[in-house]
């Protein structure tokens, strides 16, 4: 006779479920993606029109007005859709993430699967967008006469950083936003203030060197210096910043897991 019984303390990361249950990964990925662009008129073209329009948007108003530059020769509008990239993808990211479960909560009161693919297909949707902004950057290579950096060759470890630190933040958001529901609203101010908290606008050498080590708090300056590094062939990333960036990944990743499977518990009764 097997006995069912709550669970107490510090659950365990089941990770032979999880790959049993891979395939379900990959039919919420697609599911979510459908279902952001269902019944809009112009459907794939709010991925670009995001992020083209923040960038001419800002170039006019830092660029112009207040004259920053990139600090490296790129051309300006070009420095700054290079960080917005990356920053686009992370906050579409995390505001799926946060209400993932709450999102698929009459799937999770129904059906048993691992609850924690929800966020994972969360993070996963917006891999498409991200890819079709990238186009963009292809064809604003073209308008500034420029091509991108042969250390485009990096360019994929940056991605995966940058995954690796969206999913860990997810995981922390997915859990704790099932049972505090203040999250969705208190979520869009955070992620305007790390807008400007992060060196997108501007680089990070044009912070004063006894405020730079702050930016090194932030998982994603290391990694959107790196992401200009490796397409625009600018200065070369901060080697601080960029293994503080690793060092975030992994642990909130690793601790993201353990709470969300800490909550998991109760996720069925509160959604």
């Amino acid at each position: 006779m097997r006995r069912i019984k709550p669970s107490r303390g510090l659950v365990p990361v089941d990770f032979g479920e999880m790959w049993r249950f891979r395939e379900l990964l990959y039919f919420l990925t697609w599911r979510d993606v459908k279902a952001r662009y269902k019944q809009t008129l112009l459907s794939g073209f709010w991925a670009v029109f995001r992020p083209l329009a923040a960038m001419v948007l800002m170039a006019a108003v830092f660029g112009g007005l207040a004259g920053i530059d990139s600090g490296s020769g790129v051309p300006y509008p070009l420095f700054l859709y290079a960080g917005l990239l990356p920053w686009t993808y992370f906050s579409s990211a995390l505001t799926n993430a946060s209400s993932s479960l709450v999102n698929n909560g009459p799937l999770i009161s129904k059906a048993y699967f691992p609850r924690v693919y929800a966020p994972f297909a969360a993070v996963a949707a917006p891999l498409v967008d991200f890819v079709l902004s990238f186009v963009v950057l292809l064809g604003l290579f073209a308008w500034f006469s420029t091509r991108p950096s042969w250390h485009i060759v990096f360019f994929p470890l940056f991605v995966v950083l940058l995954l690796l630190v969206a999913l860990g933040v997810g995981l922390w958001l997915a859990g704790t936003g099932v049972k505090y529901r203040d999250i969705p609203f208190a979520l869009p101010f955070l992620l305007q203030m790390g807008l400007f908290a992060t060196p997108i606008i501007y680089p990070p050498s044009l912070v004063p060197e006894a405020w730079r080590w702050l930016l090194a708090l932030n998982p994603l300056a290391g990694i959107i210096d790196g992401v200009r590094w490796s397409l625009l062939g600018a200065a070369a990333p901060d080697m601080t910043l960029l293994a503080a960036s690793t060092v975030f990944a992994v642990a909130l990743l690793t601790t993201g897991l353990y709470v969300f499977r800490w909550t998991e518990r109760t996720v069925a009764d509160l959604v």
